[in-house]
């Protein structure tokens, strides 16, 4: 059974017809799943930086007592990275 087939389209390849910077997490992170951890992050590079800002936001929300807004602003910059590093070597250098 594919779940490719299940997945959520991406709405802004629909309506402007290029890949936005967050195509290739869903298949990614199906990758992540199935224990194919290098396809994975060949698939889209900030896969790890992504689950880990969405960690931290979760803490923030379940742990009222500390203040991560600093380290999420931090990683937020780093999963951006991430992003544009992945989407320029994916469209452009190879």
């Amino acid at each position: 059974m594919t779940l490719e087939k299940y997945m959520i389209p991406c709405l802004f390849k629909t309506f402007f017809g290029f890949e936005c910077l967050g195509c290739g997490f869903q298949r990614s992170l199906f990758l992540l799943f199935q224990g194919e951890f290098l396809a994975a992050f060949k698939m889209y590079p900030a896969i790890y930086s992504c689950l880990l800002l969405f960690v931290l936001i979760a803490l923030h929300f379940l742990d009222k007592s500390k203040n991560y807004k600093k380290i999420i602003w931090r990683m937020a910059t780093v999963n951006l990275i991430f992003m544009l590093g992945g989407y320029y070597f994916k469209h452009f250098y190879f």
